[in-house]
């Protein structure tokens, strides 16, 4: 049976390793990005040659119309979603609260949490038994930033993630008896090209496994959650941090 997976920001980095392990794992997938149409477009051709099918569409998270078209374009093309991943997010201006502007508080939280809730939203309605549908998995990605605070680097950022943690726990227990598990992966330092120049290097000394995370570790954790294996998981806030 063909499945279908909605990975969100998946033109590089974390989204694009999901995307590319779901394929292996048997998904059709939809690339969705924002920037880096080109990118997005390589993350497909990668899917295509491993034998699945795939989409790359533009759509900005954050707004409510591209969402509502993001779904159905899925919904024409590769048909009923099965997983959900909420991917795309921000991290954000480095710096104290204090710095902060109400413009940059809005733009982090209407991608981080908002576009996470209108993603989670119209997946709702399509995999909910309310709405006729056959179930299926939503997987937010959080941060070890929850947990840390942020203080003194990006403390709105950590809130945001506060929020999907938040959100994870609650809607799991909305949706349960609808055939929906909710669950979010919170990463650690992974190495990828979001992270500022030099701050792998930097932190992975002081890491507990001295070593920073790998795009491809936190992959294998959303595709478990995915999976039938994880068929009693949900509301679990799986940490992918190493220890830290």
């Amino acid at each position: 049976m063909t499945r279908v997976m909605i990975v969100t920001g998946a033109s590089r980095g974390l989204g694009a390793a999901v995307a590319l392990l779901a394929a292996k794992r048997g998904y059709d997938v939809c690339v969705n990005y924002l920037n880096g149409g080109e990118r997005a477009n390589q993350v497909v051709e990668a899917i295509r040659a491993a034998g699945r099918r795939a989409i790359a569409v533009r759509a900005d998270v954050a707004r409510e119309t591209d969402v509502e078209a993001l779904f159905k374009t899925v919904d024409v093309e590769l048909g009923p979603v099965d997983v959900l991943v909420n991917n795309a997010g921000w991290g954000g201006k480095h710096g104290r609260v204090d710095a902060l502007t109400n413009d940059e508080i809005k733009a982090l939280f209407e991608l981080n949490v908002n576009g996470t809730m209108l993603c989670s939203r119209e997946a709702i309605r399509r995999m909910s038994r309310l709405y006729s549908g056959a179930g299926g998995s939503i997987i937010n990605l959080s941060s070890a930033a929850a947990r840390l605070g942020g203080g003194g680097r990006n403390v709105y950022y950590a809130a945001s993630k506060g929020a999907i943690n938040a959100l994870t726990n609650g809607l799991a227990r909305e949706v349960a008896a609808e055939g929906i598990r909710v669950n979010a992966v919170s990463p650690g330092v992974i190495d990828t090209e979001s992270q500022p120049p030099g701050r792998v290097a930097e932190m992975a000394p002081t890491l507990p496994m001295r070593r920073a995370g790998q795009a491809e570790e936190v992959a294998n954790a959303v595709l478990w959650l995915a999976s039938d294996e994880a068929s009693y998981v949900t509301g679990t806030i799986l940490d992918v941090s190493g220890a830290r």
